[in-house]
């Protein structure tokens, strides 16, 4: 299979996804296939209309109904794919590539994986270069991540790996020390996996955990400074508002992305060093009765039916499937 074949542009092939835009803005994504049709109560669109058009173009139904037709963006994609678990918001994953400064070549590590979302952010910034080693508890999560990575970028990426298990019973394995550049906790205790990160990461290299409630938030950074193996953390969060735009009435719109999640960052130390009191007078630490309140089983972890789970590992692996299957060589007619 050529890199060609698998870039995002040219004409629509068999196996693509298209998002169509139609009347009053609402959107559909559809999976071309030969023969197949989209239809709503305006009509029925037949995606050999699509198939071989350019992106941008606009295509009409049998109504005259039109609609235009662009691949989906990775940002459209995440939000729209088959989900096992929360996702981590567009929005997020931008400021970890960038505030966790993922760069081509680069060896990262994620825990845990989710439904994808952010491990195709991560494959995209470190390039067929890098690496990015994956952890998760759950084999269902697993599947259905790499579908949709195979879905999104149709083929499957070799730099890529996905560990079944606990990181911190896992990662030793997988990572020799001081060999990861950038460790990425997306769980519900990250704190719990402060030191195999430490252990795991170069001299300089970031931690980088995302975490939603801010219990959560404080007892992660101070496990990062009582761990001794860290510079001072920092922590932030994004709000995303898009804007009204139609001619003069522009505008904030009244709907907007707040709160989704904290990130926190830090700089692993170079190992033996202390780091100097930079700071003025320090704050009073928490106790042990502080501590109970955050463990995991108080926090609360919404439970995926296993019912959904297998209806979602096969709608991801069904989209996978029709991805790589539009680079397979067309088998010949055997009645002949």
């Amino acid at each position: 299979m050529s890199d060609k074949a698998n870039l995002p542009r040219g004409p629509f092939r068999i196996g693509d996804r298209v998002q169509l835009t139609g009347p009053k803005g609402r959107l559909n994504t559809i999976t071309l296939e030969a023969g197949g049709s989209f239809g709503t109560h305006r009509g029925e669109l037949k995606h050999d209309d699509i198939i071989g058009q350019l992106e941008g173009s606009v295509i009409k139904n049998h109504n005259g109904i039109e609609y235009l037709a662009l691949r989906p963006l990775l940002t459209d994609f995440v939000l729209s794919m088959p989900r096992g678990a929360n996702i981590i918001y567009p929005k997020d994953s931008a400021l970890i590539v960038t505030m966790g400064d993922i760069f081509p070549g680069a060896r990262v590590v994620e825990a845990g994986v989710g439904s994808g979302g952010l491990s195709m952010y991560l494959l995209r910034a470190i390039g067929p270069t890098g690496r990015l080693d994956s952890f998760e508890r759950r084999s269902e999560f697993a599947e259905i991540a790499k579908a949709n990575a195979v879905s999104q970028l149709g083929y499957e990426p070799k730099n890529w790996q996905i560990h079944i298990g606990d990181l911190q019973q896992r990662l030793s394995e997988v990572v020799a020390t001081h060999e990861a550049d950038r460790v990425v906790l997306d769980m519900l205790a990250p704190w719990e996996c402060v030191e195999e990160a430490a252990e795991a990461l170069v001299p300089g290299g970031l931690i980088i955990g995302y975490v939603a409630t801010v219990t959560q938030l404080s007892r992660f950074t101070e496990a990062v400074k009582v761990s001794g193996h860290f510079a001072e953390p920092e922590a932030f969060e994004t709000l995303f508002r898009t804007w009204h735009l139609q001619g003069l009435a522009v505008r904030p719109d009244h709907r907007m992305i707040g709160h989704t999640g904290f990130l926190v960052t830090a700089r692993r130390l170079a190992p033996g060093t202390v780091l100097p009191r930079f700071k003025g007078k320090q704050k009073p630490e928490f106790n042990d009765e502080d501590l109970t309140a955050w463990n995991p089983d108080h926090l609360g972890e919404r439970a995926v039916s296993d019912k959904k789970l297998r209806k979602t590992v096969r709608n991801a692996t069904s989209s996978a499937q029709a991805r790589l299957d539009q680079d397979k060589p067309a088998q010949p007619d055997s009645k002949k």
